[in-house]
């Protein structure tokens, strides 16, 4: 096979004649393969060299370079992709030699960080989706409404559930005089999670208006029953009808959805001094690696322990109080 002496510039529209005529790519989605490789083919041009003759050391080195000028680990990635699609189609039509690309690895990116609310906002959550559930005035179905965001939203918040388990809770959930709830999590693994009063509390008060609203429903089998495929309430409406409560209590809903309150239940227990493998069980991970990307909140306890607690932290110092003298002391 020989390489092709044509412009770099040839090739790079032969490829995106490809793109458009066999994947109908987007006019969006051409301009941004052509901005990619017109950046790739000025740096070999820079080295003295062509698409068709660039070897794994220029697309290493081209990556380097997007590294110094700032480029994150995720748009480098997206820029590589690019490149070992152009440098296929090369290959595949004869046009270079090999393909260079087939031995570099994609620049690592950083784990992203769950995102996390306070828990002065999670408060801020319930108390909208809490308002109006006791006035007796409002329409029934209404109250209902409000009472069911308010049970998930605490019972998500109380037990970490993944939304999955939490939607499909069956409806003796809320009969159980239990302090625990059994749940069947992913890979059939069962466990055990604390119910806290509150949550408990609003699992009671939405059962009492659901079955008000239609008696039939005490013979269910959700305890969030829905008209829906599955007989409950779907993970997409529960998400949707949570946006519009963040709305409501002035909180962006970019930042709200259910796998953010599970990331607050494990965030705000560790930040109180729960023990990571505790947290792993609650969560239902079956490896605590999953459960450490939180160690994010255990470094700014630590880092709050020592400054807090260590005898030589610069820190006021207070009188220490004198011990109870006790026998054997």
């Amino acid at each position: 096979m020989r390489t092709s002496a044509a412009p770099p510039a040839q090739f790079i529209g032969a490829f995106l004649d490809m793109l458009a005529a066999e994947r109908g790519a987007a006019l969006n989605t051409l301009e941004a393969y052509r901005r990619d490789l017109g950046d790739y083919v000025a740096f070999l041009t820079h080295h003295s060299t062509s698409p068709a003759l660039a070897e794994p050391d220029h697309v290493r080195a081209y990556l380097a370079d997007l590294n110094k000028r700032g480029m994150s680990a995720a748009s480098a990635a997206r820029k590589l992709s690019s490149l070992r699609q152009f440098h296929k189609f090369l290959y595949v039509e004869g046009l270079s030699s090999s393909n260079p690309t087939g031995v570099i690895d994609s620049p690592r990116k950083a784990p992203a960080l769950p995102k996390i609310l306070s828990m002065s906002e999670v408060d801020r959550l319930l108390a909208k989706a809490q308002e109006g559930i006791e006035d007796v005035k409002s329409p029934l179905i209404e109250r209902l409404r409000r009472a069911r965001m308010a049970c998930l939203i605490e019972l998500l918040y109380a037990t970490g559930l993944r939304v999955s388990e939490l939607v499909s809770l069956p409806r003796g959930a809320a009969r159980s005089q239990e302090p625990m709830l059994m749940i069947k999590g992913k890979g059939g693994r069962e466990r055990l999670v604390p119910i806290s009063v509150p949550a408990r509390k609003a699992m009671m008060t939405y059962r009492s208006l659901l079955e008000a609203m239609s008696p039939a429903h005490k013979d269910g089998l959700w305890l969030f029953p829905a008209d829906s495929d599955s007989g409950h309430l779907t993970r997409q409406a529960f998400a949707r009808d949570l946006k519009q409560i963040a709305i409501n209590a002035g909180l962006s809903p970019s930042r709200i959805s259910p796998h953010v309150l599970r990331h607050a239940f494990a965030s705000h227990l560790l930040q109180n001094g729960a023990d990571l493998r505790i947290v792993q069980e609650l969560l239902g991970h079956a490896d605590v690696s999953t459960t450490q990307i939180y160690t994010h909140v255990l470094d700014e306890r630590l880092k709050a322990m020592v400054r807090d607690l260590h005898p030589l932290s610069e820190r006021p110092k207070t009188k220490t109080p004198k011990r109870d003298k006790l026998s054997g002391d």
